[in-house]
């Protein structure tokens, strides 16, 4: 074959093949095109069907929001158709209650103007009763009262003159005791206090009522006051008083002020009982504390444990035989102090065993042994001088006295227990005493009973109502109370009430 052929055979070759490669090519790009759009496709379904599913679930969202929040306004709705309802109803029985204030005004003003009236015609009855009197005593008003002013001014002079033979009678005992005191502080330089008597502890009450409400309903209120405070309450027929009553002074303390607190508060029931006991007896703790510290600056001592002075404060509620504890070891002190330095003994021990002589007052109904050795063993256990300690134990000659400033610490507290007006009088005197009072009142005619009460400060005489009046009465009281005076010795007054008791009985059949 010749090369022009073969050339001409390459050329048709080569065209053939570019053309069978364009025809390739473009078929290949129609495939790729189909596929996307195919995937185009798949992908705009895919995002319509998520469309449509989200569409559905906001619809049914919505739908349950619009169904909350009518059912929330159906509840506001009813609630606010019932508070219109019930401010319907209130302004209702405003108006009510005004128009019955109204009326009840308007009653008022009509009584009131009856009252002014009935006033009026009384006013006239009695300028009139007035007249027909003067007309019958055949003397004026002013001629009358003259008349009883003199005969009232009469019997006022003699019992005038009986005050005043009392009044003086008193003032020189008075003095006399005075002078006495005077010339024993000049003496022994020594402030002595008077008596300080506690036996019982009496709670005043504002009225009779109150009595019942310290009981309480089938006696709760009282069984846990008593339990919780650990005394006895006394309700009896004494007015306008109740008495509480332990062995122990510092727990009637608290139970004294307690009870006050609760009448004064009037809320009186178990648990505020409670509460209010304890804070008494916080408070009655720290009055422990400052009696103790300022008993300790009163007798000049210094250095002492606080638990000591402690235990020294709770003295100011005990008493032997009417003597205050804590007055009496500040007394004592000052007694053994002053012997001391005359004699030329340690001073400031003889003070510290006169004032502690009888710490262990504070404490024996706790624990057992005596007194004197139990404040022996306090004091020692907080670091006092063992002279001191010797002074305590031995005061009462249990254990042998090994220094002066003990024999100093026996003889003060002999001194101030034996001084006049230290202690009380006897128990034998003070019954005589009170059964005198008793039979002298049942002497006199007309009376039924006659007792002695308030230690024989006071005489109340019950009489029979059909023989006594009501004038005999007064004088009766005014007779009694002469003859107290003229046939007995006494301290202090006396007060005589006669109580006079009508009772009227009828039987419906």
């Amino acid at each position: 074959m010749s090369p022009i052929f073969t050339i001409i055979a390459e050329i048709l070759t080569l065209a053939v093949g570019i053309a069978a490669g364009y025809f390739f090519h473009r078929y290949q790009a129609e495939r790729a095109g189909q596929s996307a759009q195919q995937k185009a496709d798949d992908i705009l379904k895919a995002a319509n069907a998520q469309a449509r599913l989200i569409e559905s679930s906001s619809r049914e969202n919505a739908t349950k929001i619009v169904q909350a929040a009518e059912a929330e306004m159906k509840v506001r709705r009813l609630e606010l158709n019932r508070e219109i309802e019930r401010l319907d109803k209130r302004r209702g029985e405003l108006d009510s209650r005004f128009d019955k204030l109204e009326q009840r005004e308007q009653n008022i003003n009509k009584r009131q103007s009856q009252v002014d009236k009935r006033g009026n015609e009384i006013d006239k009855l009695h300028e009139d009763q007035v007249k027909k009197l003067e007309f019958i005593a055949q003397m004026t008003q002013d001629e009358a009262r003259k008349d009883l002013f003199t005969a009232v001014e009469k019997e006022a002079r003699g019992d005038m003159a009986r005050i005043i033979r009392q009044i003086e009678a008193e003032a020189r005992e008075e003095g006399e005791k005075r002078a006495r005191k005077l010339i024993a502080d000049a003496i022994q330089r020594v402030a002595s206090e008077h008596v300080a008597e506690v036996t019982r502890a009496v709670v005043t009450l504002p009225s009779e009522e109150m009595k019942g409400r310290i009981v309480g309903r089938n006696g709760r209120n009282i069984k846990a006051f008593e339990q919780i405070a650990g005394v006895d309450v006394i309700v009896d027929d004494t007015p306008d008083s109740v008495t509480v009553s332990c062995f122990d002074s510092v727990r009637r303390e608290v139970a004294r002020r307690a009870l006050a607190k609760l009448v004064l508060d009037g809320r009186i029931h178990p648990a505020h009982i409670e509460k209010i006991l304890e804070d008494e007896t916080k408070a009655v703790e720290k009055i422990i504390n400052e009696a103790g510290e300022q008993a300790a600056y009163e007798a000049n001592i210094t250095g002492l444990h606080p638990e000591v002075l402690k235990m020294m404060g709770r003295l100011k509620f005990r008493t032997s035989y009417g003597q205050n504890q804590l007055s009496h070891a500040v007394e004592v002190a000052k007694l053994a102090g002053i012997l001391a330095a005359e004699i030329g003994a340690n001073v400031e021990l003889s003070k510290q065993g006169g004032f502690l002589h009888d710490i262990g007052k504070a404490m024996d109904h706790n624990q057992d042994g005596t007194h004197a050795g139990l404040g022996a063993e306090f004091c020692k256990r907080y670091g006092v001088n063992p002279v001191v300690v010797n002074a305590i134990a031995s005061h009462h000659h249990e254990i042998d006295q090994d220094t002066v400033e003990a024999v100093i610490a026996e003889a003060a507290d002999a001194i101030s227990g034996a001084r006049p007006g230290a202690r009380r009088e006897d128990l034998e005197a003070y019954i005589k005493r009170i059964r005198s009072l008793e039979e002298m009142s049942m002497s006199f005619d007309g009376v039924q009973q006659a007792f002695a009460i308030q230690a024989g400060r006071e005489v109340r005489i019950l009489v029979k109502p059909e023989t006594i009046d009501d004038l005999s009465s007064a004088r009766l009281a005014r007779d009694v109370a002469k003859k107290i005076e003229e046939t007995m010795q006494y301290p202090g007054q006396i007060r005589v009430t006669v109580i006079r008791e009508t009772r009227s009985t009828e039987y419906a059949k």
